[in-house]
């Protein structure tokens, strides 16, 4: 007699899963494109320097740019596993290795919300006084200030995300592509 294995179809996912997720790759793909205007910049800058013309602020632009790529690279990092976790030691928690994934992510989001609330409050102080760069561009500090507290605030919330997993369902979600 034939053995026949029947496989249930995975579960769809919830509509704020699926939310999540692709709040987390918009951010990955935000980061990505702010790293091609950074390679674009760094090609203006060698083009001028070549035609002998002024690129005024370009090396405080790559700056931002770079800033906010790392903001917003962040939660997508963590979705994907390739964040560095220290695997060995989870691994040797054994049974207590949800725990102390519990423990970490609870701190981690502590920190994250920390974080986030003060980049925000940067981006609103620095707009109310008018700051503006030290540099020839003198752009106002709130613009790129803005990137680094949206990345913050997206970190943060997929640490909770994470940390609410890890409480339900015993397992944070984070993909297994770390370095460990």
């Amino acid at each position: 007699m034939p053995q026949t294995h029947t496989e249930q179809a995975p579960r769809p996912r919830s509509w704020p899963r699926r939310l999540l997720d692709g709040l987390y790759l918009s951010a990955g793909v935000a980061a990505a494109a702010s790293m091609v205007i950074i390679l674009l910049i760094i090609l203006a800058q060698m083009a001028c320097r070549a035609l002998g013309i002024a690129f005024p602020g370009s090396t405080d632009y790559a700056g931002y740019f770079m800033a906010q790529t790392s903001f917003l690279a962040f939660a997508h990092a963590l979705n994907r596993g390739a964040h560095i976790r220290v695997g060995v030691l989870l691994n040797a928690l054994g049974r207590h290795r949800r725990w102390a994934e519990i423990w970490c992510l609870a701190i981690g989001s502590l920190l994250g919300i920390w974080f986030a609330w003060h980049a925000a409050a940067a981006v609103r102080v620095s707009r109310m006084l008018g700051d503006v760069s030290q540099g020839q561009d003198a752009t106002p500090l709130w613009i790129p200030q803005l990137g680094m507290a949206i990345g913050s605030a997206i970190f943060a919330i997929a640490l909770l995300d994470h940390l609410f997993r890890a409480i339900r369902y015993g397992d944070p979600g984070i993909g297994d592509a770390s370095t460990e």
